[in-house]
C-alpha cells in the first residue's frame, strides 16, 4: 500500500523547508519525492500535513538506556536484576521513539544487556528506533564510569579494551577522556587517560570499522581525544580556542548534550548527588560559551541529550533542540544538528533525510519549526511519528476522504 504525505511544509533535513512538495511511501521507504500536483487523483492513504511541516525523524548521538533519569540513576540501575534492565531498556527506546526520535546512539551500557534491545528493534523484532550501541565505556582505575565501565590502564589494556567490545558487537567505541559530573571523586577538568593511550584505542577501533566517541570535558581531554583522532566529542563543557581550531582541522563533530546540566539545575532539590549538583553549578556557564564558540566557528554538531542522566527522561530528547537554541543556535542549524548532521556522524545512511529510497521515518509537527523551534522540540506540537512507514503516535489521518485514528501499541 502507498501512503501518501502532502498539503503542509516539507523539511528534507538540510534545506529550509518549502511549500507544494508530496512524498509517497511504499514498504517503508520513500517511494517518490515530486510536487504534490504530480499526485492529482492520488486515492490511497493520505496524510494531511496541511499547517504542518513534514520533516526527517529526529537522531539523539548520546543516549544511555540503561539508565531510567531518576535523581540517582547508577544506584536506581543497581538494583534491577539484568533481564528487568533489558525489559527497562526496551520501554525507553521506545518511549523515545513515540516522542519523535527514530534513531538513538547508545553512549554506555551495562553488561552489554542493551544489545538484545539494539538487535531486536534494529530487525523489526520489536518496534523501536534505529539503534547505535557502544558497549561498555573505556575507562582508567577510578576514571568517570567506572561502575560500569571497562577499567583499562596502559596501552596494550586498552587496546585489549577496545578488542573485547568489537567482539561483543560494539558499532563504536567510547572512550572516557577526563573527569565527569556524576561520577563522585573526580574533577571533570582533568585529562585521564594519556594522549597515547587515547590514540592507541581510537586507532584500534578504527583498524575494525568502528566509529569512537569520548567523553571529554576539560580542554587537554580533549585535546588528547582530537589529536587521536576521535569521530566525535561529547560534552565539550571547557573547549578553548586551540580545541576549537584542532576540531575544525579534522572535522571533528561535537555532541553537546545541554540537556544533561539543564535537567540537573532545574531538578536540584530531588535526590540527585550533593555532588554532581556542585560540578554541575560550577561547570554549566562554561559549557554554554563552549557551544556558542564553537558554534560560530562553523564546527560539526549532532544532537545529543545524554538521557538517562538525572531527569533528562527518555522520551524528552527532542527538547534538545530548544536547549541549542536559546544557546544561540538558529532554529534551522538545530533542525540540520538532529537529522542530516546526526545520521552522517552515527553512520546511518537513508536516515536523517527525507529523500527517494530512503527510510520513511518521519516527524510531522504543527507550524513551521525553522521559524519556531518549540515545534519540532515540544512533544505537544508533535502531530505524527512514523517509522519505517509505520504510525506510531499520532493524530487523525485520512483515506479516501474519511478521518481515522491509527496508533502503534507499545
Amino acid at each position: 500500500m502507498t501512503t501518501l504525505y502532502r498539503g503542509g511544509l516539507l523539511f528534507d533535513g538540510a534545506n529550509p523547508p518549502i511549500e507544494g512538495q508530496a512524498v509517497a511511501v511504499e514498504d517503508g521507504k520513500v517511494a517518490r519525492l515530486a510536487p504534490a500536483g504530480e499526485f492529482d487523483g492520488f486515492a490511497g492513504e493520505v496524510v494531511d500535513t496541511t499547517g504542518g511541516t513534514l520533516m526527517p525523524g529526529l537522531i539523539d548521538c548520546h543516549v544511555h538506556l540503561c539508565l531510567g533519569a531518576e535523581g540517582d540513576p547508577g544506584t536506581a540501575a543497581d538494583k534491577l536484576l539484568p533481564g528487568q534492565m533489558t525489559m527497562k531498556a526496551l520501554e525507553r527506546a521506545q518511549m523515545a521513539l513515540a516522542g519523535g526520535i527514530t534513531a538513538i546512539r547508545d553512549c554506555g551500557g551495562k553488561d552489554f544487556l542493551e544489545f538484545a534491545v539494539r538487535d531486536a528493534c534494529n530487525a523489526g523484532q520489536q518496534m523501536g528506533p534505529s539503534i547505535r550501541a557502544s558497549g561498555q565505556v573505556i575507562c582508567m582505575t577510578g576514571g568517570h564510569g567506572n561502575r560500569t565501565g571497562r577499567v583499562a590502564d596502559g596501552i596494550d589494556e586498552v587496546i585489549r579494551a577496545v578488542r573485547e567490545q568489537v567482539h561483543a558487537g560494539s558499532d563504536l567505541i567510547k572512550i572516557m577522556a577526563t573527569g565527569g559530573v556524576m561520577t563522585p571523586g573526580v574533577n571533570p577538568e582533568d585529562a585521564h587517560y594519556s594522549a597515547e593511550e587515547m590514540a592507541a584505542g581510537i586507532a584500534e577501533g578504527h583498524r575494525f570499522h568502528r566509529r569512537s566517541a569520548s567523553h571529554a570535558q576539560g580542554g587537554e581531554g580533549i585535546l588528547n581525544a582530537v589529536r587521536g583522532g576521535i569521530d566525535s566529542i561529547e560534552h565539550g563543557i571547557f573547549m578553548n580556542e586551540k580545541c576549537i581550531q584542532e576540531m575544525l582541522e579534522r572535522g571533528t563533530y561535537l555532541v553537546p548534550t545541554v540537556s544533561a546540566l539543564r535537567n540537573i539545575l532545574a531538578h536540584r532539590d530531588r535526590g540527585i548527588p550533593a555532588y554532581a549538583i556542585e560540578k554541575t553549578e560550577r561547570v554549566a556557564e562554561h559549557h554554554k560559551r563552549s557551544i556558542a564558540m564553537f558554534y560560530k566557528a562553523g564546527g560539526k554538531i549532532a544532537l545529543g541529550t545524554d538521557a538517562g542522566t538525572p531527569f533528562n527522561a527518555h522520551g524528552n530528547n527532542a527538547m534538545e533542540l530548544e536547549f541549542m537554541v536559546d544557546y544561540g543556535v538558529m532554529p534551522l542549524d538545530a533542525l540540520r544538528f538532529g537529522t542530516a548532521a546526526a545520521a552522517d556522524l552515527i553512520d546511518l545512511p537513508g536516515e536523517g533525510r527525507i529523500a527517494q529510497d530512503g527510510a520513511a521515518d518521519f516527524l510531522v509537527v504543527e507550524g513551521n519549526p525553522a521559524e519556531d523551534i518549540t515545534m519540532a522540540a515540544r512533544k505537544d506540537n508533535h502531530r505524527l511519528v512514523v517509522k519505517r512507514g509505520i504510525p506510531i503516535s499520532g493524530r487523525t489521518m485520512t483515506m479516501a476522504g474519511h478521518n481515522f485514528q491509527r496508533m502503534a501499541a507499545f
